[in-house]
C-alpha cells in the first residue's frame, strides 16, 4: 500500500464556529484514506460557564487543549496537536494580562497548511491574510458571523500564485481593523468585546467552512465568498462572488 501524502489542518479559533467545524472536520480527517492529516488547535482562550449555551466542552480550560483532548478520545487514528496561544505577527506584543500566550505566525502556519479561521476580529484575519500571501502554497478559510447572518471566504496559493484573492480585497474593514487581536486587549477589554451570538449562526458558518473545504480538496471551487442569513433564509447573496478559478 502506498503511503499517504502528510498534510496539517490547521484551526485557529476554538469557540463558537471552531466547535462546530471540528466535530466533521477531524472524522473527515480522521478517515481520509488519500491522507495523513495532522490536526493543529490554535486558541489561547479558556472555556468559560457562560459559553455553554453555544459550545460544548466536558471541562474549563484552555479551549485548544481541551478540545484536542476531547478529539484524541474520540479519533485515535488522528495526530491533534494543541497551541494554547494566540498567533501573533513579528514584533507583536501581548498585553500584560496575557503574558506567554502569544506564538509567532510562522512557527503554526506553514507551507502547505490548510488554515481555518474561526476568529472573531478582524485584526487576527488581516494577520492570517498578510502570512498566507508571504507562502508559496496555502489554503485560508475564514468564516464569522454577526447574530444572525455570516460569510465564509477562502483565499487560495499554489505555486506562489494566488488562486483566490485575499481576505481584505474585498474587504476593506479587514485591511484596515478598527478592533484588536485578543492578545493586545486586557482581560476587561476581552470581557466587554463580546457581541450575543445565535448558535445555529455559528453552525452554519461551520457547516459552509466544511464545504468549502472538501470542494478546494477536490479543487471543483469556484466562489471566493459566501453569504448567508438566517433570518431571511438567504444563501449566496450579494456577497457571495463566483469567478473563473486561475490556474
Amino acid at each position: 500500500m502506498a503511503e499517504k501524502n502528510k498534510v496539517r489542518a490547521v484551526v485557529v479559533g476554538v469557540g463558537g464556529i471552531g466547535k462546530f467545524l471540528l466535530s466533521a472536520l477531524a472524522r473527515f480527517l480522521a478517515y481520509d484514506d488519500k491522507r495523513a492529516w495532522t490536526l493543529v488547535l490554535i486558541d489561547g482562550d479558556e472555556y468559560e460557564v457562560k459559553n455553554r449555551t453555544r459550545q460544548a466542552f466536558r471541562r474549563l480550560g484552555n479551549k485548544a487543549e481541551v478540545t484536542a483532548e476531547e478529539l484524541r478520545e474520540q479519533f485515535p487514528e488522528l495526530l491533534i496537536e494543541a497551541v494554547p496561544a494566540y498567533v501573533a505577527g513579528a514584533g507583536q506584543i501581548s498585553h500584560s494580562d496575557h503574558s506567554g500566550l502569544v506564538v509567532p505566525i510562522a512557527e503554526v502556519i506553514r507551507e502547505g497548511d490548510w488554515v481555518f479561521s474561526c476568529v472573531d476580529n478582524h485584526a487576527t484575519r488581516l494577520l492570517l491574510s498578510q502570512h498566507s500571501q508571504s507562502l508559496q502554497n496555502i489554503r485560508l478559510f475564514s468564516g464569522g458571523n454577526a447574530y444572525s447572518d455570516g460569510n465564509v471566504q477562502i483565499y487560495a496559493r499554489r505555486g506562489g500564485k494566488d488562486i483566490f484573492p485575499p481576505l481584505e480585497a474585498a474587504h476593506p474593514e479587514i485591511g484596515r481593523p478598527a478592533d484588536k487581536a485578543p492578545f493586545e486587549m486586557s482581560c476587561e477589554e476581552l470581557a466587554s468585546a463580546g457581541s450575543p451570538q445565535l448558535i445555529f449562526a455559528n453552525q452554519m458558518a461551520a457547516a459552509l467552512m466544511c464545504a468549502a473545504f472538501y470542494s478546494e480538496l477536490e479543487r471543483k471551487l469556484r466562489c471566493e465568498e459566501i453569504y448567508f442569513d438566517l433570518a431571511s433564509s438567504t444563501l449566496g447573496g450579494p456577497a457571495a462572488r463566483p469567478l473563473t478559478r486561475k490556474k
